[in-house]
């Protein structure tokens, strides 16, 4: 080179050739470039070329005789001619020897190309590498070659490993074929029980219901169509520890909302198909009864093959678990059973002619008479109950209600009226008496019928001689024989000589009043005294007096109520015989 503005890039020793760059900073001409070798090689500027080189002006011979001076010093390197064809110029070049790579000018620069690394199909079976070359050879027998990490091994292991290769495959497929089979089959039952509950649906007249809904806007939103997946999220799948009961007309579990409502849902026994209009027409119709002794019904699910209804969930279970629990003694004094008497009778009588249509409950029994957390009487289940038109005095039915509360006239004639509820009411207020189940067992070891063993009694003895003990000791003799007069009212054979049930309320009422009297007075005899044997009670004024009594007197049901029944004895703890 003999111009500063040349620059060498690149040197490839392997093709003994020379990349130069012209570096033309003013000059945007080609030039000419200065090398003696090369007189007619021309570049433009910026320009780049590549030039054939040789490291001297010896012929390869003469370079082996020369060994000082012999530029290819690695061992494994050869000679390569270098001639130039235009002004016979000659020379030679270094290169490394077949099967080596590398830099032939220094020495110990060629190395051995591994081609058995570098190329893994150049044999068929096993590749020895040798100093600058290679050879192939198999595999001995019962040995087989492993292109993976090439080298031969034991038939025997490599069936081993191959089983547990295909052995783990098969497993892993199997699980994923199960797994993928399970989901199938979940996904089918899932589409199976979707299309079983549309079914149920429409065969229980979800639609109609709906539609008997969207014509009240109360009935909006107080009436609600539950899915069978909340109700089941609700009892934990239904699960037998959350039984509360059984009653002559299904089975209660008691629930949680996801609003944490505490709710009681029946599983009803089978329904008539040609009754399900009917059915549907009394749930729009029942749940918007609003009374504070009637249970709330809160709606139903249609999902299922009978329908579930949904209540409100009282907590203290039933009168007939109170009266006549064997575990326990009776807790109610005789105002309270009073009382409940009082609020159970006005709930049938609203039932009976202040609802927009007419109820007949049908199945009137001290089971179905529950308490809530303050003892007030709910009255549940009506399940069996049939609504009527405003202009009918009856309608005709198959029988239904639990043997020993059964009005003898609709039994025989299946005429359902007002005054069916009437007559098994009487029933409960003879148990408030004597506290014997309504087919209850003799001294004599037979069953006998409450009912008509009270009619006999009444007839042939003093009423006092079967009324229990407590009653006796808490009530007067009137108090005693307005019920029992009361109660044979009610179990007169033919339905027309029967009060209606808001006469047994208003009669019901006046002992609750004459009562409350007859505790003002004991009171104020009771303050009498005590300011007698303790004169510094004389500031007491006899108005302030009867006021506190009738403030005692308000509070006195909550404090007549002993808590020594068990809360957990809930919802229809009697399973009545019906028929």
């Amino acid at each position: 080179m003999k111009d500063d503005g040349y620059q060498v890039t690149h040197i490839n020793l392997d093709e003994g050739t020379v990349d130069i760059k012209f570096m033309a900073y003013y000059q945007q001409e080609a030039f000419k470039i200065n090398i003696d070798e090369e007189p007619n090689l021309y570049m433009g500027p910026w320009g780049t070329s590549s030039v054939q080189w040789a490291v001297s002006n010896l012929t390869c011979q003469e370079a082996l005789m020369d060994m000082p001076s012999n530029a290819c010093v690695s061992i494994n390197s050869t000679f390569l001619v270098v001639n130039s064809t235009m002004d016979g110029f000659y020379g030679y070049r270094c290169k490394c020897s077949r099967g080596f790579q590398g830099n032939p000018y220094v020495r110990k620069g060629c190395q051995d190309i591994d081609e058995c690394k570098n190329t893994r199909d150049i044999c068929e079976e096993v590749c020895h590498n040798t100093t600058g070359s290679y050879y192939c050879s198999k595999c001995l027998d019962k040995m087989d070659y492993d292109s993976t990490t090439m080298q031969c091994t034991s038939t025997k292991r490599k069936n081993i490993f191959s089983g547990i290769i295909i052995g783990l495959g098969s497993g892993f497929g199997v699980l994923l074929l199960s797994m993928s089979g399970v989901f199938i089959i979940h996904r089918w039952k899932r589409y199976i029980q979707s299309q079983l509950r549309r079914k149920y649906f429409r065969k229980n007249q979800g639609l109609l219901l709906e539609h008997l809904i969207s014509l009240d806007e109360n009935a909006s939103e107080t009436t609600r169509i539950f899915s069978i997946g909340e109700l089941e999220k609700a009892t934990n799948n239904f699960h037998q520890t959350r039984i509360v009961g059984h009653g002559g007309h299904g089975m209660v579990y008691k629930g949680i909302l996801s609003d944490q409502r505490v709710v009681a849902i029946k599983k009803s026994k089978v329904i008539d198909q040609g009754e399900i209009n009917q059915f549907i027409n009394e749930v729009a119709i029942l749940s918007q009864i609003n009374h504070r002794n009637i249970v709330k019904l809160f709606g139903c699910c249609l999902e299922t093959e009978v329908p579930l209804l949904v209540y409100d969930f009282i907590p203290n279970g039933s009168l007939f678990g109170i009266l006549h629990s064997n575990s326990i003694t009776s807790c109610l004094s005789w105002a309270d059973c009073i009382r409940i008497a009082a609020e159970s009778a006005g709930a049938l009588s609203y039932l009976h002619s202040a609802a927009s249509i007419p109820v007949f409950h049908r199945d009137v029994k001290s089971s179905n008479i529950l308490l809530d957390g303050n003892y007030t009487a709910k009255v549940v289940d009506f399940g069996a109950s049939r609504l009527v038109s405003i202009d009918q005095t009856h309608i005709v039915t198959n029988v239904q209600g639990t043997f020993g509360y059964l009005d003898p006239e609709y039994y025989y004639t299946g005429h359902l009226n007002e005054k069916s509820d009437v007559y098994s009411f009487g029933v409960v207020l003879i148990e408030l008496l004597i506290r014997k189940e309504p087919i209850f067992t003799s001294e004599s070891g037979s069953k006998q019928n409450l009912s008509k063993h009270f009619l006999l009694v009444l007839k042939a003895r003093w009423i006092t001689e079967i009324v229990v003990v407590q009653v006796l000791d808490e009530a007067t003799e009137e108090e005693i024989s307005s019920v029992a007069s009361l109660a044979e009212m009610c179990l007169r054979l033919r339905g027309e000589d029967r009060p209606t049930m808001k006469h047994v309320e208003m009669a019901l009422r006046a002992l609750q009043t004459e009562r409350l009297k007859l505790y003002r007075i004991d009171s104020i005899n009771g303050k009498e005294k005590e300011r007698f044997l303790n004169p510094t009670s004389d500031n007491d004024s006899p108005d302030q007096v009867v006021a506190a009594d009738s403030s005692a007197s308000a509070n006195s049901p909550s404090e007549n109520i002993k808590t020594c029944y068990s809360f957990e004895q809930e919802w229809m703890s009697y399973d009545g015989v019906s028929h």
